[in-house]
This record gives C-alpha cells, structure tokens and sequence, in this order.
C-alpha cells in the first residue's frame, strides 16, 4: 500500500516555487482541547533562525497582499478559519519566475508554509468567520527600517483575487 499523498502532491496544480516548503500539521486532541505543533528548532529542513512570532487576523473576504522581504522567511499557517494563501515569484534569476501558487490553509487544511524571501505573498480569508493566521520570522520587525516591500493587492500582479465558482 502506498503512503498517503500531502496537500501538495493532491491538490497543487502547478509545481512548487523554488524554496517554498509545506508541512501538513497534525492535530492532537484530547478531552480538554487540542495542540497542534507548528514549527520546532530540530526541523533541520524547514527551521533556520527565529526572528519573531505573531498573530494576524483577517476578516472574511479581505485581502491583504502584495509584499516580500529582502532578507526575511515566513512560515505562515492558519489556525482558525481559512486562508488563500498566494505566492507569486518574480525572481529574475529563478527557475521558476512568474509562477503563481495557491495553497487552502486553516482548520480543514491545517498546514504550514515557508515563503523564502523575494517572493511576493498574501492572503484572502475566505471562512465566514475571521481567520488567524501565525506567523514565525526568521527576522524581527525593524521598525525603523522595514524589510517589507509592497504593492496594490488588485492588478499589481497577474493575480485575481475573485472566488472561481465551477
């Protein structure tokens, strides 16, 4: 019997850009509650450096997009809800330039996803409810000097935000 295929392998239609990494998180409940481990140190393949953790909410149907770092990786996953995560690569240099990927995150797809850097991202909360979606850096927050670089999130990128009803 073959092993059980990820997220990726199923439901990804485009081949993953170069240095995203996913991880399907697993659920551990128990008569008062749940865990679920996000991102640990000894995950040699995923884990570089720790920078900071935060929390960002997002009402349904908004859309908070378009920016990449310089220096900085995510590792974004969505804890309550659900999320459309988007990547688009627009690395010059990079075997996969002007690919786009779409990844379905939160509670009936609990996943992680590292974004290297210089790879454009956002997301729209598409639950009925607000989504959380977490965040662990590799670099903390320069306030003075952000490593953030934005554009409009609607006909800045070759992305439509709208549902795809079909």
């Amino acid at each position: 019997m073959s092993s059980p295929k990820t997220y990726t392998e199923t439901v990804q239609k485009d081949p993953l850009i170069q240095g995203v990494k996913t991880k399907s998180l697993s659920v551990i409940p128990d008569e008062r509650g749940w865990l679920m481990e996000i991102l640990r140190v000894d995950e040699k393949d995923l884990f570089t450096k720790f920078g900071q953790v935060y929390l960002s909410a997002t009402y349904p149907g908004v859309v908070k997009a378009w920016h990449y770092h310089k220096h900085q990786v995510d590792n974004f996953a969505c804890v309550a809800g659900m999320v459309k995560l988007v990547l688009v690569d627009t690395r010059p240099e990079s075997p996969t330039k002007d690919a786009t990927n779409e990844f379905f995150l939160g509670t009936h797809n609990p996943t992680l996803v590292q974004v290297p850097n210089l790879v454009y991202h956002g997301w729209k909360c598409i639950s009925q409810e607000a989504s959380l979606v977490i965040n662990v850096t590799s670099e903390p927050y320069h306030y003075a000097e952000p490593d953030e670089f934005r554009l409009e999130p609607h006909n800045s990128l070759p992305y439509d935000w709208a549902r795809k009803d079909g």
